[in-house]
């Protein structure tokens, strides 16, 4: 199995999504044990998504609330200060994030989706 696959179903995984199609959970779980570079990316995006907390935008939120424009605001303010943080987005891995979802960075210059 790809790696580049298998951090497409992390990222899935981590969002909530549906896996894509061929693969499977037990499959994910398998490859994730006995590939390092993979549990790097697999914690630098959670670690990331922890980071971002509730300001990461939900399917069920509606865009037309009023408080819209400053949970916008919110979340662009907390992107910014975490990529402005030292050690973020200079890792060394090889990970382009191609195909990730969201594009969301992660710090080895990546994307989780």
């Amino acid at each position: 199995m790809h790696c580049s696959r298998v951090r497409t179903a992390l990222s899935a995984r981590l969002d909530g999504e549906a896996l894509p199609p061929g693969l499977t959970a037990r499959g994910l779980d398998e490859h994730l044990a006995r590939c390092r570079d993979c549990q790097g990316w697999d914690g630098r995006a959670r670690a990331l998504t922890a980071r971002l907390g509730g300001a990461v935008a939900r399917p069920e939120d509606d865009p037309a609330d009023v408080g819209a424009d400053a949970d916008a605001d919110a979340l662009l303010a907390r992107l910014r200060s975490v990529s402005a943080s030292p050690g973020t987005g200079t890792g060394t891995g090889t990970c382009t994030g191609a195909g990730t979802g969201t594009g969301a960075a992660v710090p080895d210059g990546g994307h989780a989706g």
